[in-house]
């Protein structure tokens, strides 16, 4: 199955085994959108917008191959539990987001490790697979230093022990410490190729979209290495049926492709 993809004069192709949600969570002023901006487009906003639900999507050819990744920047106060749900059940990898400074929002990052673990399992036991859960547990504003912090990095580790699907890091947004490191760590827990990172690929805006369609033979040799990104500027979040109907394919195609497994292994 192929999805289909438009941004401003390009169309492409994405095949929905390439095509990765992942969702970012946390409690309010942790700087979840600051995270989210330094990876799509570097840059850090001082000024602080109250994020109800953000909606991004980025698109890759990588050596040849089409990926689709969309991003969910959730709302800190969370008003619609339903929502929330809804929001882990289609994430495919996660970021929890607390600041250095704050007790309170590691306690939020606490509350959301266990829901999410909660509600997966749920789609877990639908699948009768033991699905892995690529997820990292985010501790912003390092950069204000050890006066400030109220949340001891051993504390934090114990989130992650004995989880290798599950890691930890300290980052400053602001500062772009260690962000860089922090979704290559995640991509590459998630499988996903780790040209995804921020640092590893050529980030190209839409009227250079024809990077993203297949080149003339004579014309690969070197470039069939290259990686590119590009920021769709016109993306929307998908409705809460279309989301429905992502989660229910997710379950056929995964009970075809353990029947398939066990046709294999006989």
């Amino acid at each position: 199955m192929m999805k289909t993809l438009s941004s401003g004069n390009c169309t492409f192709s994405v095949p929905a085994k390439n095509s990765y949600r992942m969702v970012v969570l946390g409690a309010s002023r942790v700087g979840k959108s600051s995270i989210v901006s330094r990876f799509l487009n570097g840059r850090f906003e001082d000024q602080y917008t109250p994020t109800i639900e953000d909606f991004h999507r980025k698109v890759y050819n990588i050596r040849g191959d089409m990926y689709q990744l969309d991003i969910l920047d959730t709302s800190g106060n969370h008003p619609f539990p339903a929502m929330r749900r809804l929001s882990i059940l289609t994430g495919d990898v996660f970021i929890l987001v607390f600041s250095l400074d704050s007790r309170e929002s590691f306690d939020e990052v606490k509350r959301l490790q266990k829901q999410i673990l909660e509600v997966k399992s749920c789609l877990k036991n639908k699948t009768k697979e033991a699905a892995e859960l690529p997820m990292v547990i985010c501790g912003n504003k390092n950069d204000h230093g050890e006066l400030c912090r109220q949340v001891p990095a051993t504390e934090a580790e114990l989130l992650v022990s004995g989880d290798e699907n599950c890691a930890y890091f300290e980052v400053s947004a602001k500062k772009n410490t260690n962000v860089d490191e922090m979704f290559y760590v995640l991509f590459s827990m998630a499988k996903l190729p780790h040209e995804m990172s921020p640092a590893l690929h050529r980030k190209i805006s839409v009227q250079y979209g024809d990077a993203f369609h297949p080149r003339p033979f004579c014309m690969r040799r070197v470039k069939e290495t290259d990686a590119y990104g590009m920021v769709s500027p016109f993306a929307r979040r998908p409705s809460v049926n279309s989301d429905l109907k992502y989660i229910k394919a997710k379950v056929l195609r995964e009970g075809q492709a353990r029947e398939r497994d066990k046709c294999t292994i006989q």
